[in-house]
């Protein structure tokens, strides 16, 4: 019997008329609704004409991000209608399917549709598609939303698609739908009262992964104060499973019973939590999981600790984990809003007022900052090869999608033209992630369906950390294992296994590359039989299966040992495990899960097996090259043949006479690297640069430019053919610069035989020395000893430019400096005289300077003379 008190109870029910009206006109909409108003649960009903007997029943599918979200949305709607689930409502997700022949409503994840949708593009016998909690902005979900709206553009006009959430976009959902008409519910009147209850002292802000221990002791307090200061249980939102168990063992004695909520967490513990408090207070610590769609009974209190966790790649090391960030506004209102859905709450927020208007409007959009390799396999498998075509709320970023790609490519997923291959359509339809697909397809015709499905399922959600850091000893541990990660991992062995049936055939086509494993008769660690299962002869141990799979999943992760438990990966990124990892002698590893903190040179090793060079090469085998190398490295000219995998050397050998032109390339970089001074510069030589410099500032063309970057980029007008007879940095040295930039003067035009004019190396002063002329500065510098300058009223001059003359003291030091003698003499010379005459008795200091000789000599050689 349909409950009819509780759905008159649910407040989006006086908008459900605007919003059929809407989707009739229309075809699209988006509701905008509170939690708690009834958007997921009594929407999805009426539109399905179940609580109606007078009106058409349509099929209805609505999309839930979340697993846990979708289970408990069908049992809540079953729930409305007095029936059970797989009854008129039913559910799908990942390796559980709960529907009957009766079922109109049915309740997936948005993987789920993604998958249907590439199995089926018209959705036969959908009427309705209902994106629930579109403001996540899941990349599932995003791409859900862009394949729907090409269904109803070329195929099926009258399906009707609703965007629906708590917090929105709602004018960027309304664009991307086609300027769909917005239909906003008001919420629930049950207030939410908000208290600040930021740390007395300050903590670190969250650093990757790390978050700060004294801010979860925090938390820990803030619930112990709510649980004294309220009535009700207990909401507390963490960012992860590791901060949800710190802070469930801080909240030992604290009078309530905890439960620990999160997408790992078993179904058991999850319906229990959703079935409501049978007296005792509740403390439930939850990830985000818990933010939208879950109606949590007996929830009068909410703690945010204001952290969410996000997918971040670096696309240059291959290299994706997720990071601690703080929460957006608009989940800090979802939050929040999780008190308020049954009766008046508070919401304890743990940061300060003044920091709350600068946290994100929305979280980040899962396809700006995650992995693109799945989207960009199913945007190929779609026809859309580089989603240029998808309407899509923000577009890919461009670097994210060539990385993708360079995967796909590499696992065979895809043609030249970025197109799905039949290799890369059966990768899709996994239900996994390309790498794991490939792992899954290549190992099972290497190690038998069921062992290279039990591995995969281990990669597919990371084992927990007690399991360690071995996939081998972690794969025995799932076996043995009675805990609720090994019933997960079981399950979805079993459902890997039996998708995996038929891989032997779909990998005809070659492994990384179209080749390779499809051509090898032995498998993992060099020994066994193709297709071999558990327990056949020579089927290889939990150590080298383990190893090939991982390899498979991850080639660019295959890395040798470097010694004290480091490792160099292909993709050129170094390596390091813990301290008391038995893995830290090993040869090579395949690297399954790893991170690379901030700043940190090296990445961590999380998990990871034992493989030998042969299963290295195997798995990464697009990345195995052979050839000679001739560069510059380390200060000199390396030429040698060397066979690599990636950054990896394998075998390397020295090159008694490599090709000269790559000799000359590399000592060419050399120079670029490491500057013009390899080459011999005198003191000539080093004049010479100065005054072409100085004339091509001061004059132009067809004075050369002979700064480093010129020179360097015209080598082959000034430093052939010297550079051309060179093989090691030795042999630059003995190259004469001054002779090379000889070349450069201009001699076609006759200007260079102007240069002693113009740019004159020395001048003769007024005493008959010739003196030279330093022209490294701004302007050309003349240092002469003042006595030689008398009766000189002209200043020298250098391409019209004049001299800067440094008058110097019988001692050599400066005296003065001028650029107008006559000022001088007139001006400047008197404060001289006084200054020096008396420490330089011997010299001479007419009062006249400029009628007295220039002279070189003291005043007893003047005498003699």
């Amino acid at each position: 019997m349909i409950r009819t008190d509780a759905l008159g109870q649910l407040p989006v029910r006086t908008v459900v008329p605007a919003l059929e009206r809407a989707l009739d006109a229309h075809g699209t909409a988006v509701l905008c609704a509170p939690p708690g108003t009834g958007k997921t649960t009594l929407v999805p009903l009426v539109l399905a004409g179940l609580l109606d007997g007078g009106r058409p029943v349509r099929r209805v599918v609505v999309a839930e991000p979340r697993r846990i979200a979708a289970r408990a949305a069908a049992r809540r709607m079953a729930w409305l209608l007095g029936e059970s689930v797989g009854g008129r409502v039913g559910f799908t997700v990942r390796g559980e399917r709960v529907v009957g022949r009766d079922t109109v409503v049915e309740v997936v994840t948005t993987g789920v549709l993604l998958q249907r949708l590439q199995r089926d593009q018209e959705l036969a016998g959908v009427d309705v598609v209902v994106l629930d909690e579109c403001h996540e902005r899941h990349l599932d979900a995003d791409t859900v939303a862009a394949f729907l709206l090409d269904v109803r553009a070329a195929l099926r006009p009258e399906l009707r698609l609703l965007a629906a959430s708590a917090t929105t976009d709602a004018e960027g959902w309304a664009r991307l739908l086609g300027d769909a008409p917005v239909v906003e519910a008001q919420g629930v009147s049950h207030p939410v009262e908000t208290v600040w209850a930021p740390p007395a002292r300050p903590v670190r802000p969250p650093h990757g992964m790390r978050v700060d221990p004294a801010l979860l002791a925090h938390v820990a307090a803030v619930v112990r104060r709510a649980l004294a200061e309220r009535e009700g249980d207990v909401l507390c939102f963490l960012p992860g499973v590791g901060e949800i168990a710190r802070v469930a063992g801080q909240l030992s004695g604290a009078g309530a019973e905890v439960f620990q909520v999160h997408g790992r967490a078993p179904a058991a513990v999850q319906d229990a939590v959703l079935a409501g408090s049978a007296g005792a207070r509740r403390v439930v610590l939850a990830t985000s999981v818990a933010e939208s769609s879950l109606t949590v009974p007996g929830v009068r209190v909410v703690v945010d600790c204001g952290l969410a966790r996000e997918p971040r790649t670096d696309h240059a090391r291959g290299l994706g984990a997720l990071t601690t960030v703080r929460a957006s506004q608009a989940a800090s209102r979802q939050r929040a809003g999780r008190a308020g859905r049954e009766a008046p709450g508070a919401v304890y927020r743990c940061w300060d007022r003044a920091d709350d208007v600068r946290l994100p409007r929305f979280p980040s959009p899962e396809i700006k900052v995650a992995d693109l390799t799945a989207f960009a396999l199913q945007a190929a498998c779609w026809g859309d090869p580089d989603a240029s075509g998808l309407a899509l709320l923000d577009p890919p970023p461009g670097g994210a999608m060539a990385a993708a790609r360079a995967v796909l490519a590499a696992i065979g997923a895809v043609d030249g033209a970025g197109r799905a291959t039949e290799r890369g359509v059966r990768m899709a339809r996994l239900g996994l992630h390309p790498r794991l697909a490939r792992a899954l397809v290549d190992g099972a015709r290497e190690v038998g369906a069921r062992r290279a499905a039990e591995v995969v399922a281990l990669l597919s959600e990371e084992p927990p950390r007690e399991y360690g850091d071995d996939l081998a000893a972690a794969w025995r541990a799932a076996r043995r294992g009675d805990d609720a990660y090994g019933a997960r991992w079981r399950q979805e062995a079993r459902r890997l296994a039996s998708a995996a049936g038929g891989s032997g055939s779909a990998g005809s086509a070659g492994s990384a590359g179209g080749s390779g494993a499809s051509g090898r008769t032995g498998t993992a660690g060099g020994s066994g039989t193709a297709g071999a299962e558990a327990g056949a002869p020579g089927a290889g141990g939990d150590d080298a299966v383990a190893g090939l799979v991982a390899a498979f999943a991850f080639p660019e992760r295959v890395a040798r040992g470097r010694g004290e438990g480091t490792f160099l990966m292909a993709s050129g990124t170094g390596a390091e495990l813990g301290d008391g990892s038995r893995l830290r002698t090993a040869p090579w590893l395949a690297v399954a899960v790893a991170d690379r903190p901030v700043h940190a040179a090296s990445a961590r090793v999380r998990l990871a097996a034992v493989i030998d060079e042969d299963t290295a090469k195997l798995a990464a085998e697009h990345l195995l090259v052979s050839g000679e190398e001739v560069h510059w490295e380390d200060g000199d000219v390396v030429a040698r043949h060397v066979e690599r995998l990636g950054a990896v050397e394998l075998t390397v050998r020295a090159l008694a006479k490599p090709d000269p032109e790559r000799v000359r390339e590399a000592l060419l970089d050399g120079l670029r690297r490491e500057g013009l001074g390899l080459l011999r510069w005198t003191r000539d030589a080093r004049g010479l640069r100065e005054r072409l410099a100085f004339l091509h500032r001061v004059l132009g063309a067809p004075w050369p430019d002979v700064s480093d970057a010129a020179l360097t980029d015209r080598t082959d007008a000034w430093l052939e053919p010297e550079l051309s007879r060179a093989r090691r940095r030795a042999d630059l040295g003995r190259i004469e610069a001054g002779q090379a930039l000889n070349r450069l003067l201009p001699w076609a035009s006759g200007d260079a035989a102007r240069l002693d004019e113009l740019a004159p190396e020395q001048i003769e002063v007024p005493s008959g020395s010739r003196i030279r002329v330093e022209y490294g500065g701004e302007q050309p510098v003349l240092a002469v000893k003042l006595q030689e300058m008398f009766g000189l009223a002209e200043t020298p001059r250098a391409a019209g430019v004049p001299v800067l003359v440094h008058l110097l003291s019988p001692a050599g030091r400066p005296a003065a400096v001028t650029a107008d003698l006559a000022s001088f003499w007139r001006d400047g010379y008197r404060a001289v005289r006084a200054e020096l005459r008396g420490r330089y008795p011997k010299h001479p200091w007419p009062e006249d300077p400029a009628t007295t000789a220039p002279t070189r000599h003291t005043k007893a050689r003047l005498g003699r003379g």
